[in-house]
């Protein structure tokens, strides 16, 4: 009996080492909580592509939108914590504790920082036909008769979180639109049915180029290189104002320590390959690739600093 137990604790204390060995033994499905095409939707695709390309499985973007991430946190925290399903979240992942009091999931406990991918600078892009053409313009126009919409991924989105604090700073009211995904709201604002947007650049410099919208001002302290003649919303008119975007990995928590630390170590690789922070710089991202612990930190650093923003601005959650 004795003998017995022995190899069973043997068994046990080989399992995780195991698990690390052959992990992953199928494919890998990447929960995205928006809809595809947008900027959180992109970098998963990316970052899925690089871990494929490592690791000789397909690795799969699984769209569940809705409720600014809690619908796919919901599924992703209930999900089999052995690697094979991940989530790529945005700031959304941090506040929404602060915006719902009912979580059907505890956003510290059931879920792994896995690591910070990307910081986004984020742009104010307009309709070209608006009669706004900077920053000063549309704020006057937000002060008129007449109400100026802005279009977002939802309540609590980095974009709401941004605009928000551009209203309070600028001390206007605005009417917010929100949409199941930042790049409905960006069609439409192409499309002339929501007066702008502020999203990541990533996702206006492509439409900017192609002269579909007018950006007119960044969120960022400094001027992007991909968009050197658009001013910082600093220079536009908001002094002191700063506002960006951010996205990484998380996994259910519970997964097994060696499996976390390939799975950590194969993304941060994969987010400092040339080929991605070449692809990420050219779009106006700022490549991270940081620690688990790290980007524990962080996240709980951005709910900080967002609870004030959030109770000043009065954003709750519909």
């Amino acid at each position: 009996m004795k003998t017995l137990r022995l190899i069973a604790l043997a068994f046990a204390c080989a399992l995780p080492t195991a698990q690390a060995a052959g992990y992953p033994e199928k494919p890998i499905r990447i929960i995205v909580p928006f809809t595809p095409g947008g900027s959180t939707d992109i970098l998963a695709r990316m970052i899925g592509q690089k871990l494929s390309e490592a690791w000789g499985q397909q690795v799969i973007a699984d769209n569940r939108p809705g409720a600014n991430g809690v619908v796919a946190a919901d599924i992703a925290a209930k999900a089999n914590p052995d690697g094979h399903t991940l989530m790529f979240v945005a700031i959304g992942h941090a506040i929404n504790p602060l915006l719902q009091k009912n979580l059907p999931y505890d956003a510290d406990k059931d879920f792994a920082a896995v690591s910070l991918t990307a910081i986004l600078p984020q742009m104010l892009a307009l309709n070209p036909k608006n009669s706004a053409t900077n920053l000063r313009e549309l704020l006057a126009l937000a002060k008129g008769a007449k109400p100026v919409n802005y279009a977002t991924g939802g309540v609590g989105s980095s974009q709401h979180l941004a605009t928000e604090l551009m209203a309070y700073m600028a001390k206007v009211k605005l009417n917010h639109i929100p949409y199941k995904g930042g790049n409905q709201g960006l069609l439409d604002v192409i499309a002339g049915h929501v007066d702008f947007t502020i999203t990541t650049a990533l996702t206006v410099v492509p439409h900017m180029q192609a002269k579909r919208v007018r950006a007119i001002a960044v969120s960022t302290a400094k001027r992007l290189d991909v968009a050197p003649d658009v001013p910082t919303m600093a220079e536009a008119g908001i002094p002191g104002y700063e506002s960006v975007a951010w996205y990484g990995m998380v996994a259910p928590a519970g997964i097994p320590p060696k499996v976390m630390e390939k799975l950590a170590a194969e993304t941060i690789k994969a987010t400092n390959s040339v080929e991605m922070k070449t692809a990420l710089i050219k779009q106006g991202a700022i490549p991270v690739g940081n620690t688990p612990k790290e980007f524990t930190a962080f996240i709980k650093n951005e709910r900080a600093k967002y609870a004030k923003v959030i109770k000043e601005a009065g954003i709750k959650a519909e």
